[in-house]
């Protein structure tokens, strides 16, 4: 059995520090666009929490697929 690769830190501290700063404006900006959507169309508040939810969800989702890319390109072990 293989032993693993140690883990670079300095890849996994640069990975963390994009995935809060990017995640922090995928999930504001997609939660903001469920709100403004229910504010311009003049939802009812439950409808429009859940655009802002659904919003909030999509963020995570591309957030996820971000991460995927980035550690890619800068690889956690090795």
């Amino acid at each position: 059995m293989a032993e693993p690769k140690p883990i670079n830190w300095q890849n996994t501290l640069t990975i963390v520090s994009v995935a809060i700063l990017v995640g922090t404006e995928l999930v504001g900006v997609s939660w903001a666009a469920g709100w403004a959507l229910g504010g311009i169309f003049q939802l009812p508040p439950m409808v429009s929490l859940a655009f802002e939810i659904a919003g909030g969800l999509f963020g995570m989702v591309l957030l996820y697929y971000f991460v995927r890319a980035a550690l890619k390109v800068e690889p956690v072990r090795g």
